[in-house]
């Protein structure tokens, strides 16, 4: 969760979004920022500060190399922040607080994907929906060692991101540790324009809306109302809201869409800080919705997304359908400098209506729905050349596309047999290729094209099939 001190904060959408599990939210007079300038120990605090400016001028003066001030307080403030373990507090010096700004805007250039650090480790959170990063195959939890030949280990966020983004047209050439498997994968993801389009609505049969949400950014609320009301004049009868890999964002815009949804006075959410003070956001819907609401969730829901979630859950008594959250359930504020760079410092906890901590837990669905074994699958990469007789990781994830698809490779070990062979003949054919058996450039890039519609189609799309019909249930 996020704030800044200039009254909203904005999402932090780097290239490759930035540590965004965020959720900005108002500063008030009497607001986290305000707590900043508290005094504390005094006498200690002006101890510890002469020490500082002790070892800054001996630094300055007997250091034998060339010494840039800007560099020495950039790197005290940072190994301050660093020296709190906590991967949603982060010190942005000028050049990296303007990337942060300038990315602000209708679209950005990079791979698509939220990441976070989780021990030591630069993390997906999420892939955006279409962007560069999913049709790679790059999945939440998915850990980036190296980038284009480059360790990222030591590195902290900052810097691994400024590793991974790129300009359009780029290549980045990762090496993926994944969850659940022993081989290091080699994803390379060719790096395009990211538009930040965050509603995306759908009429469906049976008069069900479906309305994703992809973050939580500033045009976010007023969007969503406007589909919604669309939604509900052609007389919809059930709502399915999908928060499934949406890393989060602007709290202001989780409290107007949350206001659409949640019960009159029922809380959306409440925050505590340091001193154990809480303030209550409450719902000021006039009336309860006439129609059933199910809410989709995965591990690639963090944040304002959860805050949703739990809000529909606990106040509106509305089922969730998925998998468990990501489970991130603090506030950031943000502090501009005169100089251009900027602080980011957790100071506050954000809590379920009924005061449940959710941060490193996440919100646990009332139907939990098992993703397809294909899920976990990378699609196999252009420059890879795969044919018979050959075992790695890669055959494993074209086996499973494959039999997702329809093509009944005969095995998901890894190994290509005769049948696999068979299988992507079959596939060659199908889609108009050269039917040589062998995965080449263009086999590979259209196995890509189509497994990213496989896990888009609803009808594919087994946790939205079984929203679908728990909502079903609810309208009878």
């Amino acid at each position: 969760m996020y704030m800044r001190g200039r009254t909203v904060a904005l999402i932090v959408v780097f290239t490759v979004l930035f540590s965004s599990l965020t959720t900005a939210a108002v500063v008030g007079e009497n607001g986290l920022l305000s707590q900043v300038t508290g005094n504390g120990n005094s006498q200690g605090f002006e101890d510890d500060l002469d020490k500082l400016k002790e070892a800054y001028a001996m630094i300055k003066s007997r250091y034998i190399g060339e010494v840039k001030d800007q560099k020495l307080i950039d790197g005290a403030i940072r190994g301050m922040v660093e020296s709190l373990e906590d991967p949603y507090s982060a010190y942005m010096d000028q050049e990296t607080a303007k990337q942060f700004h300038s990315s602000l805007e209708s679209s950005f250039q990079g791979i698509g994907a939220e990441v976070t650090m989780k021990k030591g480790r630069v993390t997906i959170v999420s892939p955006f929906k279409e962007s560069p990063a999913e049709k790679a195959g790059l999945r939440p939890e998915d850990q980036i060692l190296k980038v284009n030949g480059k360790s990222l280990e030591g590195m902290d966020l900052n810097e691994a991101v400024s590793e991974i983004k790129g300009k359009k047209g780029t290549k980045a050439r990762l090496e993926v540790m994944r969850p659940g498997q022993d081989d290091i994968l080699k994803i390379t993801v060719v790096r395009d324009e990211i538009p930040i389009e965050t509603v995306h609505t759908k009429m469906m049969e049976d008069k069900i809306g479906k309305i994703e949400i992809s973050q939580f950014s500033e045009d976010t609320s007023s969007d969503f109302i406007e589909e919604l009301e669309k939604l509900e004049k052609k007389g919809m009868e059930g709502l399915v809201i999908d928060v499934r890999g949406n890393p989060g964002g602007l709290l202001p815009a989780v409290l107007e869409i949350s206001e659409q949804l949640v019960p009159h006075e029922k809380k959306i959410m409440m925050t505590e800080d340091k001193q154990g003070n809480r303030m209550e956001y409450k719902s000021k819907l006039e009336e309860k919705k006439d129609y059933p609401i199910v809410v989709l969730t995965d591990k690639g829901s963090a944040s304002a997304s959860e805050i949703l979630a739990a809000a529909l859950k606990e106040s509106g008594g509305y089922k969730i359908v998925g998998q468990t959250s990501f489970g991130k359930g603090t506030v950031q504020t943000a502090k501009d400098f005169d100089d251009g760079s900027n602080l980011k410092l957790t100071m506050a906890k954000w809590l379920t209506p009924k005061g449940n901590w959710i941060h490193e837990k996440g919100i646990k669905p009332d139907v939990k729905v098992k993703l397809p074994k294909y899920y976990t699958a990378t699609p196999p990469q252009p420059e890879d050349q795969l044919k018979r007789d050959t075992n790695s990781q890669q055959v494993k994830s074209l086996q499973l596309i494959l039999e997702g698809l329809g093509y009944r490779p005969g095995r998901t070990d890894g190994y290509f047999d005769k049948k696999t062979e068979t299988a992507v003949k079959a596939f060659q054919k199908t889609n108009d290729l050269s039917v040589t058996g062998t995965v080449d450039k263009k086999t590979a890039l259209k196995l890509q094209d189509e497994f990213v519609s496989l896990l888009r189609e609803p009808e594919s799309d087994l946790q939205l099939q079984v929203a679908l019909k728990t909502l079903k249930k609810e309208m009878k």
